[in-house]
This record gives structure tokens, C-alpha cells and sequence, in this order.
């Protein structure tokens, strides 16, 4: 399932090297880790503190509440840095996918919102089964409705 990993489209820096779907996913998977941090502070520890306030929201404003927290958390990261905590460890870089620039705030946008639904697929196997056999360089769907990808940036060699 995990095939050679790609190169950018011609036209863009060379030698770049897409990121295996294997590193992507155990990327992924490392991310619900600081994603549960996040969450907590930002999402859960205010839900608790208006609970206690005598405050109920309600479900559907939990569920926006969270999207913007995320939202806020990856659009952020992403744009500033192009990479989350996870894709530091795991030495993934986001990348515009036709020049290999960083992302523009647009782009950033437009793959969170696009990866919930790309997500869900994920959790079913499609959006696994549509990156390992149905794209030709195992891109997910967020990042081909965005115009990005994440490429493997290897460590840098210092010098001696």
C-alpha cells in the first residue's frame, strides 16, 4: 500500500519529494495527540467552565465551537509554519502543490474545511482507499481540492 512517493509537477523545485501515505498516516495518527491538548484547553475546559456557570450549550454549538478551534489551531500552523507539531516530528512540509511555495492563507482554509468531510471518508477506509489506489501520487482529497501537498522535507546536513 505504500508506493514510492512522487515528485512535483514540472514546473516546481526540483527534486522534491512527496511524502510516502504511510508517513502521512502515522503522522496523522501522532496529530491526535496535540490535537487532544488543543482540545481540551480550548474546547473542553470553557464547555466545563460555562457548565458550571449554570450555562448548557448545545450540541450543535459544541460541534462549531470545535471546528473553530481546530480550525484555528491548523490554519494557523500551517500558514505560519507549514507544518503542525506531528509533521515536525514526522518531517512533513505543506506545500503549495504547483510551486512548492508555502500555502496561501486561502489554501489553508480551504484543505481544513475540505479534510472533515476527507476525514470521515478516512475513518470509513474510503479516503485511505482513494489515496493508496485511486490517485495517481496518493494525495488525499482536502489536499486536491486545496491545491497542496505535503512533501517529506529531509533533515538539513550540518556543516563540519
Amino acid at each position: 500500500m505504500n508506493a514510492p512517493a512522487g515528485t512535483l509537477p514540472a514546473g516546481t523545485l526540483p527534486a522534491v519529494e512527496l511524502a510516502s501515505l504511510r508517513r502521512r498516516l502515522a503522522c496523522m495518527l501522532y496529530e491526535s495527540l496535540p490535537s487532544f491538548g488543543v482540545g481540551a484547553v480550548f474546547w473542553f475546559a470553557p464547555l466545563v467552565a460555562l457548565h458550571g456557570l449554570g450555562i448548557n450549550v448545545s450540541g450543535s454549538i459544541e460541534w462549531l465551537l470545535l471546528f473553530s478551534v481546530m480550525g484555528a489551531y491548523f490554519v494557523f500552523v500551517w500558514y505560519k509554519l507549514g507544518q503542525s507539531l506531528a509533521m515536525q516530528t514526522w518531517r512533513l512540509q505543506l506545500v503549495d502543490a504547483r510551486t512548492g511555495r508555502p500555502p496561501s492563507l486561502q489554501q489553508c482554509l480551504i484543505r481544513y474545511v475540505m479534510a472533515w468531510p476527507s476525514l470521515l471518508l478516512i475513518v470509513s477506509g474510503v479516503g485511505i482507499l482513494w489515496a493508496a489506489f485511486v490517485d495517481r501520487e496518493r494525495q488525499f482529497l482536502h489536499d486536491r481540492a486545496a491545491g497542496t501537498c505535503v512533501i517529506f522535507d529531509p533533515p538539513r546536513s550540518t556543516p563540519r
